[in-house]
This record gives structure tokens, C-alpha cells and sequence, in this order.
């Protein structure tokens, strides 16, 4: 059987692989997500955040060794800066919701990522974008209310931190999309994060006298670290397996994989927390998954019509 398998996997072209392995990379990312519920009793937002990054870095040290674009970052310093210290945010806010929210609300609020991203892209970075698309970004946003309404009258406020993550994130991914061509995605991975780490020690340390609980410093480090090794690993696998799966598959055709951490996340939320999302939730969770998926399928039409024109897509 296994043979049988291993000559199925080589019979497979790059794009089927790159598709494979992408599938594999999504459903392992709300593992990390999961580590970070498990750690919030103990450990601040701001603090998991940080050493989720210092886990990583070590991790894609490694790899770095082979990129040749990764140690020459002077002319791009301050954007990846920038990326930094949205992803910084980013994290700070989706682990913070992660205390309050069961795992899979939250990650369902934080898929409007992509369409926050889409509209980031036409404002900052002069994509164009048709009414079909500000359509099925509109329609994506009904769905995250359809989904915080319930979740805010049994969580409050918290509800919107989620959201705010994704708009963090969506500001990390524009910016990184600004560099394309300049740093590889690795490089751009590695030194985004290292200044994540950086930016979140500072905010540690500048917080400190004021006693913010979401930024504090707490001492019992060390007691968790087997979960942090863990979390590390995964994170630093994850986006080692997007970077494989970007080098063998266009990026149009990988983007709606991302839809499959609702899988995982349900499941993991369920298994570890006994935690399952309700009928409204699973309502809203549907209109901004479909709302994505038509902006990729979308987007994916368009460049494939561009290219049978001989015209080089932006």
C-alpha cells in the first residue's frame, strides 16, 4: 500500500503536488493557534507572540543559508520593518481573542483577511478592482457580522479583536506583496518576523511600568516550553510548506486552500476545548468562505485570460 502510494505522489505534476502540499500546510496552522489558547492561562498575547517568533527564526535560520536575496535587505529595511510590526499586531490581537473566543469563531472572523487585503491592494498599491469584486467584499463582511452578532452577545467587545488581527495581517500581506520581486518570500518570512520579535520585546518592555496585562512579561516561561517548542516547529513547517507549494503552484491557485484551517480548527476547538460553532456561526463562516473563493476564482480567470493574451499580469 505504501509503495502504492509513493508511485500515485510521483506520478503527480508540480501543480497537483504544490496543491497537496499547500492543503497540508493550511490544516496544520490552527495547530498553532490551538498551542496559543493552551498557553494563554499563562503566558500574555504580546509573550507567545514574541516567542513564537523567536521559535521561528531559529528554525528558518537554517534554510537561509540558501537564499542569496536574504542577508542583502538594505533597500527594502523599511517595509520589512513595517511587515514586522504588522504581524506583530496581528498576532497580539488574534491570540488575545483567542482567550476570550472559541478557535473556530475566531479564525472565522479572521477570514475576512483576504477581502481586507483586496481592498488594501486597491487603495495602497493601485490594483484594479471591478464591482464584481468590492461585491464580494461587501457581501464577505456581512457574513463576519453575521458571525460577531451572536459571538458579541455572549463575549462582548472582544468579538472585534479577531477582526482587528486580520487587519493587521491584511497590512502585513500588502506589504509583503510590495516587495514581490525585490526579497524572496522566504527572506521576506524571516525578517519580518525577526522584527515582529524585536517590535513585541519592545512593547514588553515599554508596557512593563503600566501594568497591561495583554503586553506583560510573566515569569513561568519555562514551565511551558515543551508547548512552545511545539508551536515553534509547527509554525516554522507551516510556512516552509507554503514556501514548497508556492515554488510548484501559481499563487491564484493556492490562495482558497487557506479556507481549509476551518476544518482543523473546528475539530482541534472541539477535541481540545469541547468547544463547536452554532448555526449562525457556520451561516457567516459560509458567506465570507464563499464571498472569498469567488474573489480567487475570480482573480484566477482574469490571469488566465491575460496570459493567453501575452499580456504579463500585475
Amino acid at each position: 500500500m505504501l509503495q502504492r502510494l509513493l508511485n500515485h505522489t510521483q506520478a503527480l505534476s508540480p501543480t497537483e503536488k504544490g496543491m497537496g502540499i499547500m492543503a497540508l500546510a493550511m490544516l496544520l496552522i490552527p495547530g498553532m493557534d490551538a498551542i496559543a489558547k493552551l498557553l494563554a492561562p499563562e503566558l500574555s498575547p504580546a509573550q507567545i507572540g514574541c516567542l513564537r517568533f523567536i521559535m521561528q527564526t531559529l528554525l528558518l535560520l537554517g534554510l537561509m543559508r540558501n537564499d542569496h536575496t536574504g542577508m542583502r535587505i538594505g533597500a527594502v529595511l523599511g517595509p520589512l520593518m513595517l511587515a514586522g510590526l504588522w504581524i506583530g499586531a496581528a498576532l497580539v490581537f488574534l491570540f488575545w481573542g483567542l482567550i476570550h473566543l472559541p478557535l473556530a469563531n475566531n479564525i472565522a472572523i479572521f477570514f475576512v483577511e483576504p477581502l481586507i487585503l483586496m481592498l488594501m491592494s486597491a487603495w495602497f498599491l493601485g490594483e484594479k478592482v471591478s464591482r464584481h469584486q468590492y461585491g464580494a467584499v461587501f457581501v464577505g463582511l456581512a457574513g463576519a457580522l453575521i458571525v460577531i452578532r451572536p459571538n458579541w452577545q455572549a463575549y462582548g467587545w472582544v468579538t472585534v479583536l479577531p477582526l482587528l488581527a486580520a487587519t493587521f495581517y491584511a497590512a502585513h500581506m500588502a506589504t509583503l506583496r510590495h516587495l514581490s520581486g525585490q526579497i524572496t518570500a522566504l527572506a521576506a518570512q524571516f525578517w519580518s518576523g525577526v522584527f515582529a520579535c524585536l517590535f513585541l520585546a519592545l512593547a514588553m518592555l515599554l508596557a512593563e511600568p503600566f501594568g497591561i496585562a495583554q503586553l506583560e512579561w510573566r515569569p513561568n516561561v519555562l514551565d511551558q516550553w515543551p508547548l512552545l517548542v511545539i508551536m515553534g516547529v509547527l509554525s516554522a513547517l507551516a510556512f516552509g510548506l507554503i514556501n514548497a507549494a508556492m515554488r510548484l503552484a501559481p499563487a491564484s491557485l493556492l490562495a482558497p486552500f487557506q479556507y481549509l484551517e476551518i476544518i482543523s480548527a473546528t475539530a482541534l476547538g472541539y477535541l481540545l476545548f469541547g468547544d463547536y460553532p452554532d448555526a449562525i456561526t457556520w451561516l457567516g463562516t459560509a458567506i465570507i468562505l464563499g464571498s472569498g473563493f469567488y474573489l480567487f476564482q475570480r482573480e484566477r480567470r482574469v490571469r488566465k485570460r491575460l496570459a493567453e493574451a501575452g499580456i504579463e499580469p500585475r
